[in-house]
């Protein structure tokens, strides 16, 4: 079994198209769905940490959910900043179809190996206002909350978490404590684009490989984490 990750797909394109942030964006749906089909098999996993639909309402952004399900693989959804639609986490599910997952304060056990997340939030700077610094608090506790209940499920298992925001920088450490104290050996992480894809960390930080794998970062090709 494979593991691939990739976020922001930004759907659909004809709501808003993608093309208006670079030329390079054209199309960015089809090269990804060429390259999904010809590398993910029915058995491998799909992580996709958020930014998944521009729709506003979980009814218009059902298309769009049907797109990603008629893809080879099991999906791993996560909410980003843009995913308007993504209301009560039951309804959510309920309208997933199947072999699709959405994450929200629980975990999932497949293969042998934990998935856990949360969308995350801006870290803190010294202009952060008191609602930033209270959603940022309360997604810290919502990743532990996922974390906890990875661990209730097994002890031992590796975990590959997944967050929306990027969990760090190099000057802050924002999530990454959390997912050190739970043993997570990966990280994955979106929402950067363009210019800030530079600046984005990856690589191993005190035992957790991070991962940055924002759709146009990768040039619209999935990223390949295990094996």
């Amino acid at each position: 079994m494979a593991v691939f990750a990739i976020s922001d797909l930004h759907l659909p394109a004809r709501v808003k198209p993608m093309d208006v942030f670079g030329e390079h964006w054209k199309n960015h749906f089809e090269r990804i769905r060429e390259d999904w089909r010809a590398r993910v098999a029915a058995s491998d996993v799909v992580l996709l940490p958020g930014d998944l639909s521009w729709a506003m309402k979980l009814e218009e952004a059902r298309e769009d959910l049907e797109s990603i399900a008629a893809l080879p693989g099991t999906k791993l959804l996560l909410r980003g900043n843009h995913d308007y639609w993504w209301s009560s986490i039951g309804r959510v599910r309920r309208a997933l179809p199947e072999g699709t997952y959405a994450l929200q304060n629980d975990s999932v056990l497949i293969d042998g190996r934990l998935y856990a997340g949360t969308r995350g939030w801006t870290l803190p700077a010294e202009d952060s206002d008191a609602d930033d610094l209270r959603i940022y608090a309360r997604e810290r506790m919502r990743l532990e909350m996922s974390l906890k209940h990875a661990r209730s499920r097994d002890a031992d298992a590796p975990i590959t978490a997944m967050l929306h925001y990027p969990p760090l920088t190099d000057e802050l450490a924002g999530f990454s404590d959390i997912l050190e104290a739970y043993g997570v050996e990966d990280c994955v992480y979106g929402h950067l684009h363009g210019a800030g894809l530079y600046g984005a960390v990856r690589g191993e930080r005190r035992g957790v490989r991070y991962h940055q794998v924002s759709c146009d970062g990768l040039g619209f090709r999935l990223y390949l984490l295990y094996p």
